[in-house]
């Protein structure tokens, strides 16, 4: 276990999907001696491991992990209840070292930087704007928040969704609620950061590779018994990145090679965002060019960071 005269270390690793985040959090769990902590906001569901890339159990035996399936299929989530749930791990592990790791970057900036004190959105008003047809969103919103609307694409249903659910249940439009001073969580340190950030084609290469495990792995047949279960036809797990596109080779007969085909051009799409995301808003992470299950790139990182802490 790593012994210094600072408070509790927290580190942070972001990442595209596949770029290796959760290999090298565990290694620099286990030099801690501390925890993983998930910052990926579908794998917080219970459902849908194989296709959500949740850590396998052998994974889990390695280092303790925290925040992985713990939520049923209907469970909505957003950056401030995620805040929440890491606040009462900080409280209940006061001394853990704790390892922070996800591509969800709105996660991974409320961490950081804070974010719109918005309360709570009553449970029937978010029932009410996310029963409402996609198509009909922005130009709800554009009626009840003109300025808010003008800010999104008429495309993107779920920020549509929170500005309109923020707009109705606070009288406030979200853009002032995010003029206000942001709402952020004690660390007690200043946290620790690394964001992987390997070569375009070399992750274009590993994203076809890991569907193609997912596939092997069975991922198919438990979307199927996900999709079975009439309930889970409002769960946010079905908007997972790939999901959609390998749901049409279950519900559609489209050929596994064609669905696994767009799936990879969808995964491809949201890496690339995920990294224009860190780029430019998630800043304070260390670049570092490479793979985080790369063993030479685990030794400098975890060089680097070791090296801080002592």
């Amino acid at each position: 276990m790593l012994r210094c005269n600072m408070k509790r270390p927290v580190i942070v690793i972001g990442g595209p999907t596949a770029s290796g985040k959760s290999a090298l959090a565990i290694r620099l769990a286990q030099a801690l001696d501390g925890i993983v902590v998930n910052a990926d906001s579908m794998q917080l569901y219970r459902d849908l491991p194989i296709l959500t890339a949740r850590p396998s159990p052998a994974d889990e035996r390695l280092v303790p992990h925290a925040l992985y399936g713990i939520w049923g299929a209907l469970e909505v989530g957003s950056a401030g209840r995620w805040l929440a749930l890491l606040a009462d791990l900080l409280a209940r592990e006061p001394h853990t070292p704790l390892v922070i790791t996800g591509g969800t970057g709105l996660y991974l900036e409320a961490l950081l930087h804070g974010i719109a004190p918005v309360p709570d959105i009553p449970k029937d008003i978010r029932a009410k704007v996310r029963s409402l047809p996609p198509e009909t969103l922005h130009r709800i919103l554009s009626e009840e928040d003109t300025a808010m609307a003008d800010r999104l694409r008429p495309t993107d249903p779920q920020r549509l969704m929170r500005a309109l659910e923020v707009r109705r249940a606070t009288g406030r439009s979200l853009l002032a609620w995010q003029a206000d001073p942001p709402a952020r969580i004690d660390l007690g340190v200043e946290p620790e950061g690394v964001a992987l950030l390997p070569a375009r084609d070399e992750l274009v290469a590993r994203i076809g590779r890991r569907l193609e495990q997912m596939l092997a792995a069975g991922a198919l047949d438990e979307l199927a018994a996900f999709l079975a279960e009439p309930a889970h036809a409002g769960s946010p797990l079905l908007k997972a990145v790939g999901v959609p596109e390998l749901a049409r080779a279950v519900t559609e007969a489209v050929p596994s090679a064609e669905a696994l085909a767009a799936a990879a051009i969808a995964t491809r799409q949201y890496a690339k965002r995920q990294v224009t995301f860190l780029r430019h808003r998630l800043k304070a992470l260390q670049p570092c060019a490479g793979f985080g299950d790369d063993l030479s790139v685990q030794e400098a990182v975890c060089a680097r960071i070791l090296s801080r802490l002592r």
